[in-house]
């Protein structure tokens, strides 16, 4: 007999039901296009980012090699690996919130390793099941892969996987309801995550009802283009927020994060739920003697 899966405990992770997950967008690292040449810069920049997200009270935070484009579809390369490790073990030594991280486009097996090495909670997705022509071409879902993986490594960490993800299209014509149902009880995802056409564009209102309906008891994240003026709407039909763009200076996606915009969504996000748990009253940036 198999044992059912559990739907994940946010507030175990986060410690809200709602959890605000700010993004740390990396500078380009090693064998990427953009290569600064730098790895003491990517850091610092890194660090600067992370500690005004804690600071502006995000619940987690989640590190992509987001200036890496163009990607690989599948497996990076083995320095952006080890860079990666390297400055995740830095944020997780400075700040006490739950960590999570996507290797772009879609090489979930590394950003497994990683977060299984450095002890991080979770890891997002971009193509967890199906095949969505991308980009960088054709992305086939790995579940069978990754999910072996993870009870190879012995690991706990928590899969968040994108549903029909931004930046791409679905071969064929899936059904949302369906494709929700599919990622969570075929691919075993322990959360699922709905975004808008691209990056900074929200999902509609009423694509998140349909996808909360699909997903019962398994949290859904809103993934991209949430900002103060729709976050309390769109978090009727969202257990959670993933937000990037609309914290980073002047809400352009290329700038550093914004203390001040962080400050403004946290609350905004926080008006537009029902008080579940008492704010945390401790911070969240470990203060180093």
């Amino acid at each position: 007999m198999f044992s059912s899966i559990a739907p994940v405990n946010l507030t175990q992770i986060f410690k809200t039901p709602n959890p605000i997950i700010g993004v740390v967008h990396l500078l380009p690292l090693p064998t990427s296009p953009r290569w600064g040449g730098s790895l003491k810069a990517v850091i610092e920049r890194a660090e600067q980012e992370a500690t005004a997200l804690a600071a502006g009270g995000v619940d987690g935070i989640i590190v992509e090699n987001f200036f890496d484009a163009p990607f690989t579809k599948d497996s990076v390369d083995p320095a952006v690996v080890s860079a990666m490790t390297l400055i995740i073990q830095r944020l997780m030594n400075l700040v006490t919130l739950p960590v999570g991280i996507n290797v772009l486009r879609n090489d979930a097996h590394s950003a497994l390793a990683i977060a299984t090495c450095v002890h991080a909670q979770f890891i997002r997705v971009n193509v967890l099941t199906g095949v969505m022509a991308t980009d960088q071409g054709l992305i086939e879902g790995q579940a069978h892969q990754l999910l072996r993986y993870r009870r190879e490594l012995g690991s706990d960490v928590k899969i968040l996987a994108d549903v029909l993800v931004k930046h791409a299209r679905p071969l064929g014509s899936p059904n949302l309801t369906t494709a929700v149902q599919e990622t969570i009880e075929r691919g075993l995802a322990d959360g699922v995550i709905l975004s808008g056409w691209a990056t900074g564009s929200p999902p509609t209102l009423e694509d998140l009802e349909l996808a909360s309906a699909a997903a019962n008891d398994t949290p859904v994240f809103i993934g991209s283009g949430a900002s103060w003026e729709n976050i309390s709407t769109l978090m009727q039909a969202a257990d959670g927020v993933i937000v990037s763009s609309s914290l980073k200076r002047r809400g352009k996606i290329e700038q550093p994060i914004d203390p001040i915009r962080v400050s403004q969504f946290v609350e905004a996000a926080r008006r537009s739920v029902s008080p579940k748990t008492e704010p945390q009253a401790i911070s969240s940036v470990k203060l180093h003697s």
